[in-house]
């Protein structure tokens, strides 16, 4: 069983998502406020986070970020009342893998959930029994374990991050727009002013240049995105 951190300051919408997810069969721990989640995550093994972003005493996006701190790749959902692009791109450059306007379908919330799972865990998939190791320049990566290391060290992706290069790595040379890559990696449709593969593409390479040393994705501008042969 998976156990889901709800985090919201209204109980009301937090015990709403905990009955859906509970509903689908997964253990739901619910924190009121954002010191109250950090302390809970200490104490409980978490496989996800639901994190609103308004909330007293510490906001989801000073959790969020001391989540990413600690080199946890817990999959969060991030949850908000604002429907402000910067807002949008603010949690995701935080670390956060995906994000939610309020007021929003339960259901869907619940489908968003699962495939962030899966995606990260292999949720309720079996495991692949070949070597499924990638190999490009300096980086390793691995499909089954979902681990990544460059030039021998282990690199820290969330799960959208690694879907992203592993596409990328997958077909050296090959540019990729920022709609194929999101609609391979997000399968959901994709608008023109989104964002979000810039910020997820920004961040990653943040993470690999640390280790590596030079630029691994290649930027076609007007194109999309590529990793060279």
């Amino acid at each position: 069983m998976r156990n889901i951190m709800v985090v919201d300051d209204d109980k009301e919408i937090a015990n709403l998502i905990s009955i859906y997810l509970q509903n689908e069969g997964f253990h739901v721990i619910c924190a009121y406020h954002g010191e109250e989640a950090l302390q809970l995550l200490n104490e409980h093994p978490v496989d996800l986070i639901v994190l609103d972003v308004m909330m007293p005493k510490l906001n989801g996006l000073e959790v969020c970020r001391q989540v990413r701190e600690n080199e946890s790749t817990i999959p969060i959902l991030m949850l908000s009342a604002k429907t402000e692009d910067m807002d949008k791109i603010l949690g995701l450059m935080t670390g956060a893998d995906d994000y939610m306007i309020k007021p929003f379908n339960p259901l869907e919330l619940t489908v968003r959930v699962k495939t962030l799972l899966r995606r990260s865990f292999q949720y309720n998939e079996p495991k692949e029994q070949t070597d499924s190791t990638l190999r490009i320049h300096d980086v390793e990566i691995n499909r089954t374990s979902h681990k990544v290391t460059a030039r021998g060290t282990d690199v820290q992706l969330t799960g959208r991050e690694f879907d992203i290069l592993h596409l990328l790595a997958s077909h050296p040379g090959r540019v990729f727009s920022a709609e194929e890559i999101f609609q391979r990696v997000w399968k959901e449709k994709y608008y023109v002013s989104n964002n979000t593969v810039m910020v997820h593409i920004s961040n990653l390479r943040d993470k690999l240049e640390k280790e590596l040393g030079y630029k691994l994705i290649q930027t076609m501008w007007g194109v999309g995105y590529k990793i060279d042969a």
